[in-house]
């Protein structure tokens, strides 16, 4: 059902109508030296380097109120931060039941009506660096995300 494909340090994630619907950036470890970080990551590429985890990046919620020159009234307003607040009881309780406790909250780069959150994840054990290796180890993820109602 989702689709990674890399892009530089970063993987974009698909959805089965090819929408993206976040990002994946690996987790490299110390890189020496740093001024050859974009040689050392190419190469870990190459040769499917092994590793702990990564971040995941996601779409948390849409507000549908921010938007130039957008009216409204009271009763559209209460529904939209309703949603939102049911919308971010269900992160809550995703991320209390399976354990995430890193991850931070920020305005989303391309909608600034949109929060997004980035889950820091530790996979069970390391996973190569290859595309189809990571996909099976973030497909568990994102399935259990979507079973939700979250994606």
């Amino acid at each position: 059902m989702w689709r990674l494909e890399r892009e530089g340090y970063y993987f974009k994630i698909y959805d089965e109508s090819k929408n993206i619907v976040g990002y994946f950036a690996p987790e490299y470890g110390e890189i020496y030296p740093e001024d050859k970080a974009n040689e050392v990551i190419e190469e870990m590429h190459k040769t499917h380097q092994k590793i702990k985890g990564g971040y995941m990046m996601l779409p948390l919620v849409k507000f549908g109120i921010f938007e130039e020159g957008k009216e409204m009234n009271l009763d559209y307003l209460l529904k939209k931060i309703e949603d939102v607040n049911n919308r971010i009881s269900l992160w809550q309780s995703l991320l209390s039941n399976e354990g995430v406790r890193q991850y931070k909250i920020t305005i989303s780069h391309t909608d600034h009506d949109m929060l997004s959150i980035t889950l820091e994840l530790i996979f069970a054990s390391p996973v190569a660096l290859e595309k189809s290796q990571l996909q099976n180890e973030l497909d568990k993820i994102l399935d259990s995300i979507h079973q939700r109602g979250l994606l």
